[in-house]
């Protein structure tokens, strides 16, 4: 199934199959400390692993007891690294397609771009104490980890701005796309830490750790839900009715865990990065009133007309507390 989908780019897919191999392995290498069960380990990787390193792996040990346990620890880590890699890939490219609208017929459809900036004295980030759960503490391997809420780039601008249409859009349907948005739960940290998502699409939290969470968005429009998540458990499904800007999300097992999902009806939003930049494309000729939401400096609003087959720019300045 892996192979397929990796073949067939479906990264969700690929990623959620190598959740459940990471999850067989550590199962069993923790079922069996010592040498006893090496056959049925090795099945593991050789039924569900499609990639040559892993298989050669599998196949090398079973000639090599002695080196077992070290070995399928590797493989471990080779499994996870495939799959880290592949869901931020994902991630990325999931944002991108439901950020950039499909066809709607208009072949003069312009686009939006800008920055968010920041103005004044930079606050000062809290520090993550992780020590409750010795797997959280470990995974970031003695690094310092800080909350995201109040994070200023170096260059001045704003991560984590959820940008979007407030007013103006015509009356159109548009359908939710059939790729989902995946929130992943890494080194017990939200990943991202702020999405957008539309109304009926599938959003889809994943969990690459080795320790337990529970996923708790707290919306104040669409139905609450929390659900517990154990590791190499399958992901969780979700799709929300109405819009809502913004749901916040916790983890009722790390209280330091953070996200928030932005529900919309249309394609056009987005989220700006490390430069502080956002695109929007494919919007309809019209003016059209923008939203700009942060988690810790308020939301602005601003007016912008967008002609046909032209970009037009609209920056945003936030000031510190």
């Amino acid at each position: 199934m892996e192979f397929e989908a990796c073949r067939n780019g479906d990264r969700a897919a690929v990623a959620e199959g190598f959740a459940g191999i990471v999850g067989s392995v550590e199962r069993e290498l923790s079922k069996s400390p010592s040498f006893s069960t090496p056959t049925i380990t090795a099945r593991i990787l050789l039924g569900y692993t499609p990639y040559r390193i892993a298989r050669g792996d599998a196949l090398r040990i079973l000639n090599r007891r002695e080196d077992l346990i070290m070995t399928m620890k590797n493989v471990v880590r080779v499994a996870k690294a495939f799959m880290i890699a592949w869901v931020t890939f994902g991630v990325a490219g999931t944002a991108a397609m439901a950020g950039a609208p499909r066809a709607q017929g208009n072949s003069g459809a312009g686009a939006l771009t800008g920055r968010v900036n920041f103005s004044g004295a930079k606050p000062k980030l809290r520090a993550i104490s992780m020590d409750q759960d010795p797997y959280c503490a470990n995974s970031h391997q003695g690094q310092k980890v800080y909350f995201e809420d109040g994070a200023v780039n170096a260059d001045g601008t704003l991560p984590n701005v959820f940008i979007y249409v407030k007013q103006g859009l015509p009356n159109a349907n548009y359908p939710a796309p059939k790729t989902p948005v995946i929130l992943d739960q890494r080194g017990c940290m939200y990943v991202p830490h702020v999405l957008g998502v539309m109304v009926g699409q599938e959003l889809r939290v994943m969990s690459t750790d080795l320790t337990t969470h529970n996923v708790h968005p707290m919306p104040k429009i669409n139905p609450p839900w929390n659900q517990t998540q154990t590791p190499g458990a399958p992901p969780i499904r979700k799709r929300y009715t109405k819009p809502e800007v913004m749901i916040p999300v916790k983890c009722n097992q790390h209280p330091w865990m953070g996200a928030y999902i932005g529900v919309v009806s249309n394609p056009f939003f987005a989220v700006t990065g490390t430069d502080g930049s956002f695109t929007i494309k494919g919007l309809p000729p019209g003016d059209y009133v923008i939203g700009a939401w942060t988690a810790t400096f308020g939301t602005k609003e601003k007016s912008v007309h967008v002609n046909a087959n032209e970009t037009a720019t609209l920056d945003f300045t936030f000031e510190g507390h």
